[in-house]
């Protein structure tokens, strides 16, 4: 037996690949290098889909498909009857279970669209201000920014956030995923799936830890300080968020893309500088103290430098990180299904035994 089900292989998939010893994540036959920032979402969705949605509108059908399922969507279920004292990432989830539960070509559209459409308008709800309506006609990065900010956004900022939805679209069997499987297996639904993943994704432990990057940032303050500050934190104990992941040995793939996505923002984008006195501060401290471990910067790194800059709050990378990842539970939920296998592993009982009787 293996806790946390480590190392158990629990499906077989065309879907994707974590090579974590040498640092590779291939998507559908495709490495992230050739995907991430010459792929926008509408092609990842497409790709990730292919031959799991009967019906499914292909390239740009697609992206008009997908403008039409964010009005739907804003129009029917968008209000501010939805608590803005909720969390960012728990408005979209309340959001979400509005859609009608099932399968098919029409729920796969809502689901896709749904957090592109949700997550600006729990920002805005939170911060007193009206969600802005979808325009169809535009990419789903591109109205997802526009709808944030009430301003088009730049064609550098869509296509940073584009190669971010196609870098976090699917990764392995990680915890949401296996959660929106497992719930598929039972042919709940899909809508039924995905609110299973964005419940994983929320926990620390998996998408919810991007934010404290950007706390540890502003504890820094200067380039200067990170050595500093670093050490005193490693001294107390704390994690050094960030660096370390549970499968890649070398360094995560996806911070490179993440990382090459701000530079194209320009050179006054982000706190890259800072972010890489940081990055390269902690890589020496961590070397230093524990030798005998593998800890290279992660995804949540540069992610959080790459949303920040786009816009989105600290507490909402998680909505972002569904946006993008949805794509990768839908197709992992029709995997499933195709299999029409019910996930249900075995546990050892190491609780006490009743008594026998005297």
């Amino acid at each position: 037996m293996s806790d946390g089900l480590e190392d158990v292989v629990a499906a077989h998939t065309v879907l994707s690949e974590v090579d974590g010893a040498a640092g590779r994540l291939v998507m559908r036959g495709h490495s992230l290098d050739a995907l991430a920032g010459h792929t926008s979402f509408e092609e990842m969705a497409a790709l990730m889909l292919d031959g799991f949605v009967p019906n499914l509108p292909r390239q740009k059908q697609l992206q008009v498909a997908l403008g039409e399922a964010r009005k739907e969507l804003f129009e029917t279920i968008v209000s501010d009857a939805v608590p803005a004292a909720l969390s960012p990432v728990e408005m979209v989830r309340a959001m979400t279970a509005l859609i009608p539960d099932g399968e098919g070509a029409g729920v796969v559209l809502k689901l896709l669209a749904a957090p592109a459409v949700f997550t600006p308008a729990a920002l805005r709800l939170r911060r007193g201000l009206a969600p802005v309506a979808p325009d169809p006609s535009l990419s789903q990065a591109a109205d997802t920014l526009r709808m944030l900010t009430g301003a088009a956004p730049t064609p550098q900022q869509a296509a940073a956030l584009d190669t971010y939805l196609v870098t976090v679209a699917d990764h392995g069997l990680n915890a949401s995923t296996f959660a929106a499987r497992v719930v598929a297996s039972t042919r709940a639904g899909l809508v039924s799936a995905v609110l299973a993943g964005i419940s994983a994704l929320k926990g620390p432990l998996h998408g919810g830890a991007p934010g404290p990057v950007i706390e540890m940032l502003d504890a820094i303050g200067a380039p200067a300080d990170a050595r500093a500050w670093l050490e005193a934190a490693l001294d107390r104990g704390d994690r050094l968020m960030g660096f370390g992941h549970r499968i890649y040995r070398v360094r995560d793939p996806r911070a490179d893309a993440l990382k090459g996505a701000i530079r194209r923002l320009g050179a006054d984008a982000g706190r890259l500088a800072l972010a890489e006195a940081v990055e390269q501060a902690a890589l020496a401290i961590l070397r230093e103290r524990k030798p005998n471990r593998t800890l290279e910067t992660n995804v949540e790194f540069y992610t959080a430098l790459l949303l920040e800059a786009l816009g989105f709050t600290p507490d909402s990378f998680t909505c972002v990180f569904a946006l993008g990842r949805t794509t990768g539970w839908l197709a992992h939920a029709h995997e499933q299904i195709a299999g029409g296998k019910l996930i249900r592993p075995q546990s050892v009982y190491v609780g006490p035994q009743p008594r026998q009787a005297a």
